[in-house]
């Protein structure tokens, strides 16, 4: 394999040769890497099978159909988002047109996690080619039969100039060996623990970043949530790849009103879902590792399991998970659970829940249901999340339309649609002026003061 160092080289030269510049080869670099996930898809579906035992469903839904949306969205739109903008141009500046011009960073590092592990290294990876950048690619080490074909993609459709992926030495080592190169823009997606130690590397290079991280996303019903509809779409949210999505709701704050109505409708449709047993179920994922799996045995030390808790550490098997009666002092209040644990905590009123939530680090994600459009405005406008859904759960994370992204420890910077040719690019300020010379700006300044006044004041 090649040295990173070495690698970083070859794609700056090929940067700086300007030959990822041309819109048409952008385009057509997508359309390769279009055609390649489409007749690599069965291998994708099985690589996302042996790591996390996805459903072919699931892992078209929130994996391939994703990125293939993004693909066609940037093939559709490329040309469109590299033109320079027109902008207002001050008076002052007369005769002159101002523009902002998107640029590509150059070589860009894409380290992506292993809870979606296609969809996050291609999502960003769509941005990036649509800007115009050269990809270093660092995948998880944790999902290796999804990088086995991530790589067999990239070889098919890049020259190593263009985009490589290591991922053989995934150790700490070849990490920190990675992170000490000099790229021209980052983009992590992973844990808040990981995120802080990428940032600081990126800062001894004063390297552009954009972090993708998580949280504890709160989900909120109030009395008068449809509970039913809320209960059904908390839990296809909630069990979503076994709990380990970064937008999953990780707890439930419903008011007391509603809670035990809640709670049996909850219980119904895990039923519904996944059968009675949902080991048994060829749509309910599996736990990554034995690492994450004890992690998750120790939260139910705390609080009443009232469904589910049982797990098979061999089969990294963990069942659907609801506990009552804990407190905030737990450690499952104080860790992003990522897995399919469900702690529920009441409130007596809207206020109260607003509290809670902006007593703690801000969430990447929140939910709330309720029919009142009042109270939504009010939960929106007086939380922090990165995003946010009314009535629904994980869906906006979906939408090719606005940015996805999340904000203090959550994380900073957007991307999908748009948004990643935007973050994956420089827009360079540009002022393009006549001949015609005005001499006012220049000196002897006498007697022209109040005249200046007068035009920078309008």
């Amino acid at each position: 394999m090649i040295k990173v160092n070495k690698l970083i080289d070859l794609q700056r030269n090929h940067f700086l040769s300007g030959n990822t510049l041309p819109i048409g080869e952008r385009i057509n670099l997508l359309k390769k890497l279009k055609a390649s996930i489409i007749s690599n898809e069965d291998d994708i579906l099985n690589g996302l099978w042996k790591d996390l035992r996805k459903s072919k469903f699931e892992s078209y839904a929130t994996e391939i159909g994703l990125v293939l949306g993004e693909i066609n969205l940037a093939i559709k739109n490329v040309e469109k988002w590299s033109r320079p903008k027109k902008k207002l141009t001050p008076l002052v500046h007369f005769p002159a047109k101002s523009y902002i011009y998107p640029n590509p960073h150059g070589v860009i590092l894409i380290m992506s996690p292993w809870n979606y592990p296609f969809q996050l290294t291609m999502s960003p990876l769509v941005g990036a080619i649509s800007a115009g950048n050269s990809v270093v690619i660092k995948p998880s080490k944790y999902s290796p039969n999804t990088n086995i074909v991530l790589k067999k993609i990239i070889k098919e459709c890049f020259s190593i100039e263009q985009v490589d992926i290591i991922y053989e030495d995934g150790g700490r080592e070849a990490i920190k060996e990675i992170l000490e190169q000099k790229f021209d823009y980052i983009f992590f997606t992973g844990s808040v623990g990981t995120g802080r130690i990428v940032m600081e590397a990126a800062a001894k290079n004063l390297t552009p970043i954009t972090l993708e991280l998580g949280g504890k996303s709160p989900c909120i019903v109030d009395k008068d949530a449809d509970v039913e509809l809320s209960a059904k779409r908390i839990v296809w949210g909630k069990f979503l790849n076994a709990g380990q999505t970064c937008v999953a709701p990780d707890y439930l704050l419903v008011n007391s009103l509603v809670k035990l109505k809640l709670i049996d409708a909850i219980k119904k449709y895990i039923k519904q879902f996944y059968g009675e047993h949902p080991k048994e179920s060829p749509d309910y994922p599996r736990i990554i590792n034995v690492k994450q799996f004890d992690r998750l045995k120790s939260y139910l030390q705390k609080g009443n399991v009232i469904l589910g808790g049982n797990n098979i550490r061999e089969e990294l098997y963990f069942e659907p998970t609801i506990i009552d009666n804990i407190t905030l002092e737990d450690e499952i209040m104080n860790e992003e659970i990522f897995g399919p644990i469900f702690p529920i905590i009441e409130f007596e009123n809207l206020n109260e829940a607003i509290n809670l939530i902006n007593s703690r680090p801000k969430p990447l994600a929140l939910y709330y249901f309720s029919k009142s459009k009042e109270s939504q405005e009010i939960i929106l406008r007086n939380t922090t999340s990165g995003g946010a859904c009314i009535n629904d759960t994980v869906i906006q994370v979906a939408s090719h339309y606005i940015p996805f992204g999340g904000v203090g420890e959550s994380g900073m910077g957007g991307y999908h649609g748009e948004s990643s040719f935007e973050t994956l690019s420089h827009y360079k300020s540009v002022i393009k002026r006549g001949t015609l010379d005005i001499n006012f700006r220049y000196a002897p300044y006498k007697d022209k003061f109040n005249l200046l006044k007068k035009i920078m004041k309008r």
